[in-house]
């Protein structure tokens, strides 16, 4: 089942405060950016975020580990009640966000 849009626009708009936040479609699925770095993915309207030192302050990666995509590894899945918690959830972004490194750039 793909992510719906409006899925992926209403987390976009929950984390909006983290920094620049964009989504981008892939295979049906969307990719989560904070400041042009991959934090997370929306697959199956569910929000995985990439697990980080800071992020396993939020969640257990043990606890609360799931693949976003059949063949991926484990991803922090946030539970649907947790994505209305828009300071909680901006918290976490930015607290992932800050443990990843910037893209390198494309030649």
């Amino acid at each position: 089942m793909a992510t719906k849009q409006s899925t992926a626009d209403f987390i976009a708009d929950q984390v909006s405060e983290a920094g620049e936040i964009r989504t981008r479609k892939m295979f049906g699925e969307y990719a989560l950016y904070c400041d042009e770095k991959t934090v997370g993915f929306i697959c199956d309207d569910t929000l995985f975020i990439k697990p980080t030192k800071s992020g396993e302050k939020f969640f257990n990666l043990s606890l609360h580990g799931a693949p976003a995509y059949p063949g991926s590894k484990n991803y922090l899945k946030v539970p649907d009640h947790r994505l209305d918690e828009r300071e909680w959830l901006t918290d976490f972004i930015k607290a992932t966000a800050s443990d990843l490194p910037l893209p390198k750039k494309k030649k």
